[in-house]
């Protein structure tokens, strides 16, 4: 006997809308990852080191900068972006930067937190990152 997925039993968690994303788009967002990830590797290793005053501001422009691309290059693929927990995750992600840069938390473990979220959250399967929260 065949064994029957959960999405033929109708058991599947249910997903975000998906878009078109034009092909050249994805290409680009490549390197703009890759930005994402010198910028954002400095602010981390700025908390780690206790860089003082903090990390440099090139680089916190760098990581802001190519992260809001990123988030716009995701948001035309996957339409619900903020109901699916790849969006949860990038929101406590930047409540728990935002609170670290500006004294509210701890900022050592805070940004390490916050960077430990988002490596599991980016490396998890797709149909839990992109499975609708509300």
């Amino acid at each position: 006997m065949r064994d029957k997925r959960d999405s033929e039993h109708g058991n599947s968690p249910r997903m975000g809308r998906i878009g078109n994303r034009p092909y050249w788009l994805l290409n680009l967002s490549l390197p703009i990852r890759a930005a994402h990830q010198v910028g954002a590797a400095v602010f981390l290793a700025a908390y780690l080191l206790n860089v003082l005053p903090g990390p440099p501001r090139l680089y916190v422009g760098i990581a802001l900068i190519s992260g809001g691309l990123l988030m716009l290059s995701e948001w035309l693929r996957h339409r619900q972006i903020f109901r699916e927990v790849a969006g949860l995750i990038t929101l406590t992600k930047i409540l728990l930067l935002g609170a670290a840069y500006h004294g509210y938390l701890p900022t050592t473990e805070t940004v390490l937190l916050a960077f430990v979220i988002a490596s599991i959250g980016a490396h998890a399967p797709k149909n839990v990152r992109h499975r609708l929260l509300f």
